[in-house]
């Protein structure tokens, strides 16, 4: 049995459209000891492969982190399997906020060296010492109160569509360089309330302990994330305090948590908040581009890029 994809992207698109079933879309995340990354990584394949479960799965000694497209028929099979694995028992799930059914193509997982890629050192601090969890409807009481931090942990291009009212939303590119930016921008708040968020939960897990690491005395982090918050809030019938999109990471590139468009075209400035890869697959940038930019670019991001798709299309 092959433990990876060999099909080609429209081969993939085609065997997709042709499912007669429905999708839902799932994340999880749990940091736990693995001891055999590799032989996890080859068990979980076989098992998911079986459900036709598509996704991107990273495990390593310190978890793992997935988000995973499932047949609906497959769901409880799914959550049986992973209550079957000692290390995955119990796994707190995320279910999409807004799922079309085609958020993945294939099964990738992937041997990592972290599940996160946060470029910290453990051994240099307590990584269990996290942030206080607070659950949705705490985090909703708090984050607009005048007395406290609040911090958008996700990268800049995450945030620019969508965040919390009054969040300081650093310029990173990554979560490594955001979880150093942080530290160094809240330096004179060490003794304020500080509340973190991100969109699963993961990222502020490690993040809390960091603050916790560098003397910040009250750390707290949203349990669950910013889709745990879209779910609980729309349920007990609360205005959001997030606006605007979650930005996710597989084909979606985004699910409407309200209807604000804060973001804008990089290339026209018009309101817009649509990410888009450049069409040229030897750039494949991402970046914000409005219907009529991508009729004017073809769907690239530069004109160099245009000339480059034009090339190869000739």
């Amino acid at each position: 049995m092959l433990l990876y994809n060999r099909l080609s992207r429209p081969e993939l698109e085609a065997r997709l459209r042709s499912e007669t079933f429905r999708r839902r879309t799932l994340s999880f995340y749990r940091y736990v000891n693995i001891d055999n990354p590799r032989e996890m990584r080859d068990r979980l394949y076989i098992a998911w492969d079986r459900l036709k479960c598509y996704g991107r799965v990273y495990v390593a000694n310190e978890g793992i982190n997935a988000q995973m497209s499932v047949p609906e028929h497959n769901i409880e099979a799914l959550l049986n399997h992973l209550d079957s694995v000692p290390e995955l028992a119990g796994m707190r799930i995320n279910w999409a906020v807004e799922d079309d059914g085609k958020s993945f193509l294939k099964l990738v997982i992937k041997v990592r060296k972290k599940i996160v890629a946060d470029g910290l050192n453990e051994r240099l601090f307590d990584v269990t010492n996290v942030g206080n969890r607070l659950s949705p409807l705490e985090f909703h009481q708090l984050v607009d109160k005048e007395d406290v931090v609040v911090v958008d942990m996700r990268n800049r291009y995450e945030s620019e569509v969508g965040h919390f009212k009054n969040a300081i939303c650093p310029d990173a590119r990554t979560f490594r360089d955001e979880i150093k930016i942080v530290v160094d921008q809240l330096k004179d708040k060490k003794d304020r309330k500080v509340l973190l968020y991100c969109t699963g939960g993961v990222r502020c897990e490690k993040a809390s302990a960091w603050l916790r690491h560098h003397g910040f005395k009250d750390v707290n982090q949203l349990h669950g994330g910013i889709i745990s918050y879209a779910h609980v809030i729309k349920k007990e019938g609360l205005p959001s305090k997030f606006i605007g999109k979650n930005f996710v990471f597989d084909e979606r590139l985004g699910e409407r948590i309200t209807d604000d468009v804060i973001g804008r075209c990089h290339q026209c400035g018009d309101p817009c908040d649509t990410h888009r890869n450049c069409a040229n697959d030897k750039c494949h940038k991402l970046f914000i581009q409005c219907d009529k930019c991508f009729e004017k670019h073809h769907g690239c991001c530069c004109e160099d890029c245009v000339n480059t798709l034009e090339e190869i299309r000739r």
